[in-house]
């Protein structure tokens, strides 16, 4: 029974997301509409499902969303901090900054996650990682000490995300 229901339902979580997110953009709500809502999201993960990884092994669901609220504040005070640069810093006087990144990490859901967060985050974007997995190019847009921004990323974010995808 479970193989079956697997076979079925590959992504049991985004086949209710893909329900509720096609009710909520047709902004109506009825019997037929909830049927079809879950018909789509039954089909489109099965169809898809072939290049879909294994959910990774000892992801800290209750860490993720510390971590969001995280991110989400840094998000904030980030924008503050890129608006006060562009109005006050001419660009002869803007200090950018290519910062290499060794990663402690090895799972690529957690880089993609550290990545994105460093993406994210205005003023920085993460542009490139080694062949081998081991380094993350991040570009920061004014900085005085670019080694002071490689260990706040190493202590602020990849330390969290280690820790919520710990195997």
């Amino acid at each position: 029974m479970g193989r079956a229901f697997r076979w079925l339902l590959p992504h049991p979580n985004v086949t209710l997301l893909l329900a509720v997110v096609w009710i909520i953009l047709q902004n109506e709500f009825s019997p037929g509409m909830f049927v079809f809502g879950l018909i789509l999201g039954m089909i489109i993960p099965w169809a898809t499902s072939i290049w879909w990884p294994n959910v990774p092994q000892g992801f800290r669901p209750i860490k993720m969303i510390g971590y969001m609220f995280l991110v989400l504040w840094d998000i904030i005070v980030a924008n503050v901090e890129v608006a006060w640069i562009v109005l006050t810093v001419p660009n002869s006087r803007l200090k950018p900054a290519w910062i290499e990144v060794p990663l402690d990490l090895r799972q690529p859901e957690a880089i993609t996650v550290l990545a994105g967060t460093i993406t994210l985050t205005p003023g920085t974007v993460s542009s490139d990682i080694s062949d081998d997995g081991r380094c993350l190019l991040v570009h920061v847009l004014h900085t005085d000490d670019p080694e002071a921004v490689r260990d706040e990323i190493k202590h602020r974010y990849e330390r969290r995300v280690k820790e919520i995808f710990s195997w």
